[in-house]
């Protein structure tokens, strides 16, 4: 690095969405319990998910990164984390049946528990409970950890075993000519993996068990910097990582060069995502990619682009373009949640589903035009039958969202609009090869 760093080099930098404690030695004292306690993931799933990383920016595999807009204590129970990994599971089958490439799986889940104002491991959502409290730090750290638990407990015993028909619900589904092109590629996709099963390519244990690595926002940089772990690489040799998640992003508050997340964020190994909206100069996007990357390591950097429907083709190509005249290779992804986000009756935050679409037409069609490919999709999304966003091939209009509006901060697609999204996208990569544009709703 050019300049010394320290997992607390922070410190000596602006900082926004910062949180205040009223008490110093009660926070003091949780953050030392975190500093002894263990790490979550290891160097070696980091590097490994670095390396996914690297194909996906080279273009030879996808991203599907996915999640709570903010997680819950709550979440950490049997039957939402089986749903969140089956939606997540479901999707990267249909995706990398669709796109012929493999899938990286990523979730924004055993960890999404901060954001900026209120959130889980900050303070509670009554009122009487809004004061922050630092043992919620380490409430969030055991709830990390157990989910992460149950997790690879899931993955270790089969549970990513989909491809049994009955495992693919399409009762949603009210067009029946949609509902047809969706079974279609159900039955391609199950048939395809009986097929593997029966000449014995899966090598018996391929379909029952993937990689699946977890990130969320870097926002609250103490908790980050007690999780820091001096840790040997596979290789041998020793380095910094977070050992708190396997990928880390910042946001589009917390990206300024010369501030406390950019300086804590460049110093770590983990794979960092940077979000890329409206607001994002070019100049200034490079200057960040050479303070975080200056080595210019692919696989290091994801760009998650969030524009909103109507400003793709404003600002995208000039982002790209700066991008490529630097030199630098990152993972581009597209979030097209974000920046569609709009109020609806009764005060309810919602995100139309054809706007999503759109975005992700958009950006798929603006890459393609500027002789650079989308690598991956980032989505606010549950594995539950939520009533948070209108649209999608269930219908869901305005009056609909009251009846199971669940979320605690943005709205998420669900289960069903989840599936949805990954079909459309494989029938964008089936199109692709018979030169034909992105299908839109």
């Amino acid at each position: 690095m050019s300049q010394s760093w320290s997992p607390s080099s922070w410190k000596s930098k602006p900082i926004v969405q910062d949180v205040v404690y009223e008490s110093p030695e009660q926070f003091d004292n949780v953050l030392n319990k975190l500093n002894r306690l263990p790490p979550l993931v290891s160097a070696t799933e980091i590097e490994n998910l670095k390396k996914q990383l690297k194909e996906a920016a080279l273009g030879n595999s996808f991203l599907l990164q996915g999640g709570d807009c903010a997680e819950l204590f709550d979440y950490c129970s049997q039957e939402p984390i089986e749903a969140k990994l089956k939606v997540l599971l479901q999707m990267s089958l249909v995706l990398t049946w669709g796109a012929r490439t493999p899938v990286v799986r990523m979730a924004r889940m055993a960890g999404q528990y901060a954001k900026p104002r209120s959130s889980d491991n900050v303070n509670g959502y009554d009122p009487k409970d809004r004061k922050p409290d630092p043992e919620r730090l380490l409430g969030a750290y055991f709830h990390s950890t157990a989910t992460l638990n149950y997790v690879r407990t899931l993955l270790d015993s089969g549970f990513a075993d989909l491809h049994e028909p009955s495992q693919w619900n399409l009762s949603h589904v009210r067009s029946e000519n949609v509902k047809r092109e969706y079974q279609t590629i159900v039955s391609q996709l199950t048939d395809s993996l009986d097929f593997m099963r029966t000449v014995g390519a899966d090598n018996n244990t391929s379909l029952a068990s993937v990689d699946f690595f977890v990130s969320h926002e870097a926002l609250l940089l103490d908790y980050e910097q007690s999780l820091t772990r001096w840790m040997s690489t596979p290789k041998g040799e020793k380095k910094w990582y977070n050992a708190g998640a396997h990928f880390l992003w910042i946001g589009d508050r917390t990206r300024q060069p010369e501030n406390a997340h950019v300086e804590y964020m460049r110093g770590i190994e983990n794979p960092v995502g940077i979000k890329v909206g409206p607001t994002t100069v070019p100049d200034d996007l490079i200057n960040l990619l050479n303070v975080i990357n200056p080595s210019k390591e692919i696989g290091k950097i994801t760009l998650i682009t969030r524009f909103g429907a109507a400003n793709v083709e404003k600002y995208l190509p000039q982002h790209i373009e700066a991008v490529r005249q630097s030199g630098h290779i990152p993972v581009w992804v597209c979030d097209p949640m974000h920046g569609n986000t709009k109020t609806a009756s009764a005060n309810l935050k919602t995100r139309h589903f054809v706007d999503i679409i759109q975005e992700l037409s958009q950006t798929f069609r603006v890459h393609k035009e500027n002789k650079s490919k989308l690598n991956g999709v980032h989505f606010e999304l549950t594995g539950d039958s939520v009533t948070e966003c209108i649209g999608g091939s269930m219908d869901l209009t305005d009056k609909d969202l009251s009846s199971n509006y669940q979320t605690y901060c943005d709205p998420r697609l669900n289960y069903e609009q989840s599936l949805d999204v990954a079909f459309l996208i494989a029938k964008y990569y089936e199109n692709e090869r018979r030169s034909k544009d992105f299908p839109n709703l």
